[in-house]
């Protein structure tokens, strides 16, 4: 399709302010902190177990519902970064990752003093300050680089989010060289986690003292309540959606109680905009945005388990995510050029079709070297995706200032977080099961979960996490769990329950763990497997809805970049 796509040149690559360039990576360093710090505390999970007595339950309540939070504070931070300015918010994101530093460092010193209910403490809300502090820099920097390079808003946007695989190259290359071995102790946690106050520091020290420009909307006279207009009842239905299912999972309210808030904040919305519908287009869009939260960030949250099972090394399969993060932070670099030969939505078309394609490939790989090269063709399809497509919304939608850039990186986290991560585990359990069932009825019934696991409508008995954990292991980890809650004097049912998962290994399982290991090995391979073929027909959705896309567009004349007055 020929793109009516207009870009800068010459002079106007400088940006339209002259501390364009600065804010830009400023910007930058943000997202690089949230990806270092995401990336390195997967790595230090053990030293915390080791050192303050944590169970695996603890460790996964301290590190949960990042996502869900992350997309939630994305979208309240987009509805007033217009009203009070960029830069009170962005000193906002500065403030909260310093203190989620202190707090969390302060956790030895908080153990010495109060035991591990206050290192518990620490560690959890340094990590929920850290999350606050990743959605408030999100909220800014996207319509920040909006407004700072108006002409050309894809080419920048991507650049800004090469930030996010830096981050995670730099963490996850700190915690293959920093998390020891068999004969390495490893560095200390406190060492590993201070990673990420360089890339905080440096962005503070790069927007002190420098005047942030207004968004494209303030300053062109749009009213607060015509920017909530731009995004309409259409588009808000789309984010009530995801936060009914926030309520019903992540909170536990009922169904109907939860659409009923979800109803009454779209109500209170209508209200605030006097019921304007919005545009279908919009609308259609953050659908699609929540696709490309699903397939990228839900998959990320998996895909190196899945890998160094089908290579048979975590080490490996840490080290393709590395690679494949990488080739995104290398490629974010050239969306320009592309962009002005197949417009953006080319390139999104161009990337689902590498995505499904490359999905495809990895849940057929066998060995090292066709994880690579599927891998490879996956990385291609994701890099471009998640940029582009806030681009996309801001170039069509530049009335709504940062509202509508905003709902669009929102959405994109909450389904991440409610329906990717989730349902790709779900598609993992569901196919494990079936395998292993089939393969040994008797060994199913030893490892199987005590109660059905759901998402969305649908339900599996999947296998326990708890119980294929301690055939990994031996029954390592949950010994050492077993004392700790002992020596604590935990409440009487959690040892109980502690217990009874160590003597069903001692009395029942250990036993037959040689016949059995390899059989639940094989069926979580194969439900890893299955999972990413499946999770395949999502990028391949996304390519229908770009086709048609482009095929809107070029009878209206093609893709052009809306003005303010549109």
């Amino acid at each position: 399709m020929a793109a009516s796509h207009s870009h800068q040149t010459g002079t106007d690559l400088a940006g339209a302010y002259p501390n364009a360039h600065r804010l830009l990576w400023a910007g930058f360093m943000a997202i690089l902190a949230a990806g270092v710090g995401f990336s390195i505390r997967a790595g230090i999970l053990g030293q915390w177990a080791e050192q303050y007595g944590f169970t695996q339950t603890e460790l996964g309540t301290i590190t949960g519902g990042g996502l869900t939070g992350f997309g939630i504070i994305i979208l309240l931070s987009s509805l007033i970064a217009d009203r009070i300015g960029f830069g009170p918010l962005m000193f906002a994101a500065f403030v909260m990752h310093v203190i989620s530093a202190v707090l969390t460092l302060a956790t030895g010193a908080a153990f010495a003093a109060g035991g591990k209910p206050l290192a518990f403490q620490c560690l959890f809300w340094g990590m929920f300050l850290f999350a606050i502090g990743n959605g408030i820099a999100e909220a800014v920097v996207n319509p920040l680089v909006a407004t700072l390079f108006p002409k050309n808003k894809t080419h920048y946007l991507n650049i800004l989010h090469a930030g996010w695989p830096g981050g995670l190259i730099l963490g996850g290359l700190a915690s293959y060289f920093m998390a020891g071995n068999e004969t390495t102790k490893p560095v200390a946690w406190e060492i590993q986690i201070s990673l990420f106050m360089i890339p905080v520091v440096l962005y503070g020290l790069m927007v002190l003292g420098q005047r942030f420009p207004r968004s494209e909307a303030s300053s062109s006279g749009v009213s607060y309540r015509d920017m909530l207009g731009e995004l309409g009842l259409l588009g808000a239905a789309v984010i009530c959606g995801l936060l009914a299912l926030f309520f019903k999972n992540d909170l536990g309210l009922s169904p109907i109680v939860s659409g009923g808030i979800a109803a009454g904040l779209l109500l209170a919305f209508g209200a605030a905009t006097g019921f304007r519908f919005g545009h279908v287009l919009l609308a259609f869009l953050l659908l699609i945005h929540a696709m490309v939260g699903y397939v990228e960030l839900g998959t990320d949250s998996w895909i190196s388990k899945i890998t160094g099972t089908i290579m048979a090394s975590k080490a490996n399969g840490l080290l393709l995510f590395v690679y494949t993060s990488a080739l995104m932070f290398v490629l974010r670099f050239f969306a320009g050029p592309i962009v002005e030969r197949i417009s953006p939505l080319g390139l999104l078309a161009a990337s689902a079709a590498f995505g499904a394609a490359g999905l495809t490939l990895l849940g057929n790989a066998e060995g090292a070297v066709m994880c690579v090269l599927a891998a490879t063709v996956y990385g291609i399809g994701k890099t471009f995706l998640w940029p582009t497509m806030l681009g996309v919304v801001s170039e069509q939608f530049p009335k709504g200032g940062a509202i509508t850039i905003g709902a669009a990186g929102g959405v994109g986290m909450l389904a991440a977080g409610l329906l990717g991560g989730p349902g790709i585990g779900f598609l993992q359990d569901q196919n494990a099961s079936a395998n292993l069932q089939s393969a040994s009825p008797a060994v199913f019934d030893r490892y199987k979960a005590p109660k059905e696991n759901e998402f969305l409508w649908l339900k599996t008995v999947g296998l326990d996490g708890s119980k294929v954990g301690v055939l990994e292991d031996g029954g390592k980890e949950a010994q050492r769990a077993l004392e700790v809650l002992k020596k604590e004097q935990a409440k009487p049912e959690t040892i109980a329950g502690q217990q009874s998962l160590v003597s069903w290994w001692n009395e029942t399982a250990s036993g037959s763990a040689t016949e059995d290991k390899p059989l639940v090995e094989n069926a979580a391979l194969f439900g890893g497997r299955q999972a990413l073929k499946l999770t395949a027909l999502v990028p391949a959705a996304m390519l229908g809805c770009y086709l048609l896309l482009l095929v809107w567009f070029r009878s209206r004349g093609g893709y052009s970049v809306q003005g303010m007055h549109h």
